[in-house]
């Protein structure tokens, strides 16, 4: 089985990627299964055919122990970890179907919290499932110098973490006009090189501590360039060549064939896929989710399976 791990910071759009995704690959006659595994997305932009709320909730979890947002959410990824069987045998129900995961946001999770990095390595290693990880980054971060290194270092660290095939988007291409004008074109922030060129547009101030500040923001820039494994490509998911572009580097870096029937699909309805629209508007109106009573769930008992 062939998938794709959706992770990213909140906001990034990574809900609106596998809405647009599962939409476009059901049209090529590819059959989908989607999975959400953020326990505190509560307005879905789709219809998911797994849901870790089935499992385990949020606000069952911060009403038990007393936590807060955060820590509830890293103990529900560790919950999910621990009871990974759940998982399994949800996925043994839907043998040969194209896997769409969609992760919570919450950085840390993806950068060096194990619960996350344990959920991918079972699923490649164990299962032997071909799995992408799909990293999504708001654009509107080229327009700010600080926030751009900063994000090619999460995207750096995240890579690393996670150990498998990845492919890092630019999302929200079509409204980086609004965020405010780019120092340079978008094809030098989907390269990511010669970031030492940002170095001046950090601030104009030059006091100690904007010197000290631009030093280290400079070293920063040049570990992630010595790495050489960060680059991004354009998204934009109202956008029908933008999305076939994604599906054509993800089904490579996990080395998807498409079936005949795809192929077949593809000319076919070459004038329906030219034709195909999706907008922000219409993916919040598909919500077509329910929030469930997580009957199953035994938080106290993190270590036991969830059946017993």
């Amino acid at each position: 089985m062939f998938g794709q791990f959706v992770v990213g910071p909140p906001g990034s759009g990574k809900s609106t990627y596998c809405a647009g995704m599962k939409e476009f690959l059901t049209a090529i006659e590819r059959d989908v299964v989607l999975i959400n595994l953020d326990p505190a997305n509560e307005n879905l932009p789709y219809k998911c055919d797994i849901d870790i709320r089935e499992l385990i909730g949020l606000e069952e979890v911060m009403a038990e122990f007393g936590l807060g947002p955060n820590g509830a959410l890293i103990y529900c990824m560790e919950y999910l970890a621990k009871n990974i069987s759940w998982l399994e045998e949800e996925l043994k129900r839907e043998e040969g179907k194209y896997i769409i995961i969609d992760f919570p946001g919450q950085v840390e999770l993806f950068t060096h919290h194990k619960a996350c990095q344990k959920i991918a390595d079972l699923m490649t290693n164990d299962w032997n499932y071909r799995m992408c990880s799909v990293l999504l980054v708001d654009a509107h971060l080229c327009t700010d110098p600080h926030k751009y290194i900063s994000c090619i270092l999460m995207v750096c660290s995240t890579m690393l973490h996670l150990e498998t095939p990845h492919v890092s988007f630019l999302s929200k291409c079509d409204l980086i006009e609004k965020y405010g004008k780019l120092k340079f074109g978008l094809q030098y922030y989907t390269s990511v090189l010669d970031t030492k060129y940002l170095i001046p547009h950090l601030t104009s101030r030059d006091d100690k501590f904007a010197r000290r500040h631009k030093k280290l923001s400079k070293r920063i820039a040049e570990v992630v360039e010595d790495f050489g494994l960060v680059s991004f490509s354009p998204l934009s998911v109202v956008e029908k060549k933008s999305m076939k572009n994604a599906v054509e580097l993800v089904d490579k870096a996990n080395g998807y064939v498409k079936l005949p029937k795809e192929r077949q699909a593809i000319q076919i309805r070459s004038g329906q896929i030219l034709d195909w629209t999706m907008t922000r508007s219409s993916i919040s109106k598909t919500n077509t989710s329910t929030i469930h009573k997580h009957s199953v769930m035994k938080p106290k008992f993190l270590g036991a399976d969830h059946r017993a």
